[in-house]
């Protein structure tokens, strides 16, 4: 892969809003614990947020970004006002490679975890109607 190709680390194609969150707390030398006091929330919640697993509501979002020092929309989207990819620490092409790899299977995994659920739905009504 050559080096133009290499991408933002933080932008929407390499990373999800919960490593956005992470890295901007890191960058903030903020502890989950000490984040979470701040937003009045559980650290596991937080937790949860970093690990995509949950997502923050629009007030608790706004709270965030505030705190950490970058845009809503760099929290959602990775693009405007956040941080920039770590200079200290680059990667190599076979790395980042691999990373992509990794995010776009991610990518997949969700879109076809979303799938299944919207076949178990359909598949409960059609029950319901045979009964």
């Amino acid at each position: 892969m050559p080096m133009d190709d290499i991408m933002d680390w933080y932008g929407p194609e390499a990373a999800t809003f919960g490593d956005r969150l992470a890295a901007a707390r890191e960058a903030a030398n903020l502890s989950q614990e000490a984040l979470a006091k701040k937003l009045g929330i559980k650290r596991t919640t937080l937790q949860r947020w970093e690990e995509d697993l949950a997502e923050p509501r629009a007030n608790r979002l706004s709270m965030i970004a505030g705190l950490l020092n970058v845009s809503m929309v760099w929290l959602i989207t990775g693009e405007g006002e956040g941080l920039s990819a770590p200079d200290d620490d680059p990667i190599s092409p076979d790395i980042n490679s691999v990373l992509v790899e990794i995010r776009s299977m991610r990518g997949e995994m969700k879109t076809a975890a979303e799938k299944l659920g919207r076949l178990e739905k359909k598949l409960r009504s059609l029950l319901r109607e045979t009964v």
